[in-house]
């Protein structure tokens, strides 16, 4: 990547929207999505199915915790070996969900990274878990938000609502800035 490249533009909301919902495909309760991390919807609760699907994962990310939303917390998991981060989160466009990009791909990274095995979830899995599994790939492992989508719709059909579409790409180009700056940066040493 050189400087004079022209800015790096993410795509649209609505070429994403796009591409979300051409060839859609039915997906499952839970879909490996990555190596070692999943998104499913509520059902995929360790009190809900057989243990051969949820067999092996160690942490849990619930994207609808509260009592309004899916109510799962800590206390759900307390009989089982499993470590629970919860996100209280509404699946509305207005709702900002940025602020827990970060410390979500923080969470996924250093779970991922001690060997664990991941389950993201939402109500339905496609849209408030989604979004956060497509920031921790932006964050953590460096891909565009095209390719992050990419790489999840090959195994999952998510669809997240326009307005986390739109702070996707606010951090899409932030990543890029950062990425040319540390570019530039190189360039002089």
């Amino acid at each position: 990547m050189s400087l004079r490249d022209p800015p790096y533009e993410p795509p649209s909301v609505s070429e994403l929207q796009e591409f979300l919902l051409a060839d859609r495909k039915p997906t499952g309760h839970v879909n490996q999505v990555w190596p070692n991390l999943y998104i499913g919807n509520e059902y995929v609760q360790p009190h809900n199915v057989d243990t051969d699907v949820v067999l092996g994962i160690t942490h849990i990310v619930n994207a609808a915790q509260g009592r309004q939303r899916v109510n799962t917390g800590p206390r759900f998991y307390r009989d089982m070996t499993l470590d629970y981060y919860g996100v209280e989160a509404d699946d509305a466009i207005d709702f900002i969900l940025s602020p827990f990009f970060y410390p979500t791909a923080r969470y996924i990274r250093a779970a991922l990274a001690m060997g664990g095995r991941v389950f993201v979830h939402c109500l339905m899995g496609v849209s408030r878990s989604a979004t956060l599994v497509l920031a921790f790939l932006m964050i953590a492992e460096g891909l565009t938000l095209k390719e992050a989508v990419a790489a999840v719709r090959s195994h999952r059909d998510i669809c997240p609502n326009s307005g986390f579409l739109q702070q996707l790409r606010s951090l899409d180009k932030g990543l890029e800035r950062d990425r040319r700056r540390e570019s530039k940066l190189h360039e002089h040493l």
